[in-house]
């Protein structure tokens, strides 16, 4: 991709590009690339420096993995969303180790993490919007470990289902009942029988096709 596109790019999602020196912009686009990652693709597997992910479209989902190799979704990022944690070598504290999927087709920026790093320790303005980034993301992981930890099945289940109607806009959610299992750090065992609960209730309809809500009132109401 020519730096022109580039510059057009990240202009439009980043903040502080004008208030940079124009070599340290050029330096961004020669150490970036475009990368097209198709559907379930692993794209970060660990702790190496992959570089800052920017996702022009798509979705990806950022989570982490057990040594038995169970894993819970951290969260997940949409047009224009900026993956942090995928370049160790930019924050220091990144610790520890995540992954990063194409859950659906996506077509991504990467600048290289060493490239990033160089420009951020002389351009302060770079600095605190990675870390304004970052202490973003940290939030959405806190209120994972939040559902985990203090809610019930039945709560945390109801804000999935009500979140994703409201992210896509529709009232069938069209996913398995494994993946939504995955998406919560939970046993597909647990979320069928809380499933069961609520199409019992008449609170949602389960089917091949996904979760039908039919009652979005009582839905709203167990999230509260």
């Amino acid at each position: 991709m020519s730096n022109t596109i580039l510059e057009s790019v990240y202009n439009e999602f980043f903040p502080f590009w004008e208030s940079i020196p124009e070599a340290d912009r050029d330096y961004i686009c020669q150490n970036s690339r475009t990368v097209t990652y198709p559907k379930g693709k692993n794209i970060h597997n660990g702790s190496e420096c992959l570089g800052v992910i920017l996702v022009r479209s798509g979705i990806l989902r950022i989570y982490m993995m057990s040594d038995e190799g169970k894993d819970i979704t951290l969260y997940r990022l949409y047009k224009g969303g900026l993956c942090m944690l995928s370049a160790s070598c930019v924050l220091d504290a990144i610790t520890f180790d995540v992954f990063v999927d194409a859950e659906e087709d996506c077509t991504c920026c990467v600048i290289g993490g060493p490239a990033f790093a160089t420009v951020s320790a002389r351009n302060p303005d770079i600095k605190i919007f990675a870390l304004e980034t970052a202490v973003g993301r940290f939030s959405d992981v806190m209120w994972v470990m939040q559902q985990i930890l203090f809610m019930g099945m039945d709560k945390r289940l109801a804000i999935f289902l009500f979140d994703e109607s409201a992210r896509t806009g529709l009232d069938t959610i069209t996913m398995t009942q494994g993946q939504i299992a995955r998406y919560m750090g939970s046993a597909r065992e647990v979320v069928s029988r809380m499933l069961k609960y609520f199409a019992n209730e008449g609170i949602v309809e389960v089917s091949r096709g996904g979760i039908k809500i039919l009652d979005k009132k009582r839905l709203r109401a167990l999230t509260s």
